[in-house]
């Protein structure tokens, strides 16, 4: 018997082995990955169908593609170009859409700023971006005009609708003297800057977390395996772009060739009436919107047919809103992540045994932060004190860390802060957490919100949940007390829900009590309006301090 090809010699070119000879990479077979490359293949495979809605207007994924490409071409005829940075002020409007787009195309770096911020921080991260085009949505006028008159440089202001800012160059116009059949070529290096991301911490100036092309196009379909996204989805805005990108998700439902609905402000009755009207099957959001659904009055509410897969990041949501929301008709599946992850990082997979488990005990597994995205690499859980993995007992608590190529390239300007957050090959998340046998993680709580009295770690967030069983409580949030006896003891700020009187301070006390361990129970319970940051995450530092006065 005679072989048809010969055997190939152990060792090719100069010593080279025969799977690294003539096997080279070229245009063929190797083309760096962006997400701009997503929406050239929608508008080829799915170009009529609806890509964006916004009220009365409807964008075809053909038409989408187009007003991108015009939008990149506008821009270049302004000199912008590789690296070149596009800031963006705007709440969710197709144009902050395109602008995902339209500005990789050119190999500039887009920077979508928080529409909560003070004119301050605003021209800080302008300055520190080296922004050189900030494209501004009528409703965003006045803070960008104030944030403008402190830059140091000048900047070239594109305005979406009527801003009044004087010099501006009208959007629609730009898009006008743009040339749709613009051709791009793509990044030469998938690990070029992509996106501009500034955090919002509680000291100091933000953190500007970069992201590359490899990292958002992975993302993109990381996230689309993980919400389910088809052709057939419709996906609502809930979640504010301008946070991680949207999670990522203007890239990822084009991936999907699914239809968008912008939703410039978050309110039951419009995303009710929205769910209702186009069948929306997906959106997501930080619990607050989860809270804000669940809690809505009954005259805002809509019935629709279809059951609306709806993901939660941030805190782990409490079992009483899970419980509401599939009343609803909702599905909530639950992620975990970072600005510094482009979002979502992990998510918390139902298991098949969970159908036999008692309600609560499904809920608690429902509020797990899981198992990594495939698109990420690995997640651990590592001992601050040896930076050894936990035992993955459920119960040793360590610091959550992730790898993969969906962490940020780092952030601007700020090796130092670069090197802590990436050291030792992980991204150090702050997070504590348990690593369960099944291979999940738990988060017990931020490093910094545990209380330890006596002796004892109490998690924040343990409390929370029982306390957010509670009938009146809406939202719950559960800080360190300085306590002359134990050192630290519980303190929980409650907001109740509206047109609930409030319990009375015992009355708590005593339903904690029969919940939980009575170490665990809050010593001092505090009624009020809860302070929250731009993004709609309770401000605990803010009670820390407030917890000191009483």
């Amino acid at each position: 018997m005679t072989e048809s090809h010969p055997r190939p010699a152990r060792s090719g070119a100069a010593g080279r082995h025969p799977f690294e000879t003539d096997l080279d990479r070229t245009p063929a077979n190797h083309v760096p990955l962006t997400p701009v490359s997503l929406l050239a293949r929608a508008a080829a495979a799915a170009g009529g169908r609806i890509a964006v809605i916004d009220g009365a207007r409807r964008l075809t994924y053909a038409e989408l593609y187009a007003r991108c490409r015009r939008l990149a071409s506008g821009l270049a005829g302004h000199g912008i170009g590789r690296l070149d940075t596009v800031a963006i002020l705007a709440p969710n409007v197709p144009e902050m859409i395109e602008a995902h787009f339209a500005v990789p195309m050119l190999g500039a770096v887009l920077n979508p700023l928080n529409t909560r911020l003070d004119p301050a921080t605003i021209a800080f991260s302008l300055a520190h971006g080296g922004a050189r085009v900030l494209l501004v949505e009528a409703d965003c006028a006045p803070l960008a005009a104030q944030a403008l008159s402190a830059c140091p440089e000048p900047i070239l202001v594109v305005a979406i609708g009527e801003t009044g800012i004087p010099g501006a160059i009208p959007y629609e116009a730009l898009l006008a003297a743009g040339d749709p059949d613009h051709a791009w070529t793509g990044p030469a290096d998938e690990w070029q800057s992509l996106c501009l991301l500034y955090t919002s911490g509680t000291t100091g100036d933000p953190k500007g977390a970069v992201y590359s092309h490899r990292g958002a196009y992975l993302q993109a379909l990381g996230n689309a395996v993980t919400f389910g996204l088809t052709a057939d989805s419709v996906y609502l805005w809930t979640l504010p772009m301008f946070h991680c990108s949207g999670w990522s998700y203007p890239w990822a439902s084009v991936a999907a060739c699914a239809t968008q609905i912008c939703l410039r402000k978050v309110e039951p009755a419009a995303i009710f009436r929205l769910i209702a009207e186009h069948g929306v099957t997906h959106l997501c959001g930080a619990p607050i919107v989860l809270s804000m659904i669940a809690h809505a009055p009954a005259a805002d509410r809509r019935a629709f047919p279809q059951r609306v897969r709806c993901a939660v990041g941030g805190a782990a949501p409490s079992s009483t809103i899970i419980r509401t929301m599939e009343e609803l008709g909702f599905e909530v599946l639950h992620l975990y992540g970072a600005t510094e992850s482009y979002g979502p990082a992990t998510v918390c997979l139902a298991q098949p045994d969970w159908a036999d488990l008692s309600e609560d005990d499904r809920y608690a597994r429902m509020a797990r932060q899981g198992v990594p995205l495939a698109t990420l690499e690995d997640v651990t859980v590592i001992d601050p004190a040896t930076d050894r993995p936990v035992q993955r007992d459920g119960t040793a608590v360590g610091e959550i860390c992730l790898r993969g190529n969906t962490i940020m390239k780092g952030y601007l300007g700020n090796p130092d802060a670069t090197a802590q957050a990436l050291a030792g090959g992980w991204y150090r998340t702050g997070d504590l957490a348990v690593w369960h046998p099944d291979g999940s993680v738990e988060i017990k709580d931020r490093a910094k919100d545990i209380i330890i009295s006596g002796g004892e770690n109490i998690s924040s967030l343990e409390v929370e949940e029982v306390l957010m069983r509670h009938p009146a409580v809406m939202l719950a949030a559960v800080v360190a007390r300085p306590d002359p006896t134990w050192g630290e003891s519980p303190c929980a700020f409650l907001e109740v829900k509206p047109g609930t009187e409030a319990p009375s301070a015992q009355d708590v006390i005593v339903f904690c009590r029969g919940r939980m361990a009575r170490f665990k129970v809050p010593k001092t319970v505090v009624f009020g309006p809860l302070p929250k940051t731009l993004t709609g995450k309770i401000q605990k530092f803010v009670l820390r301090d407030r917890a000191r006065d009483f």
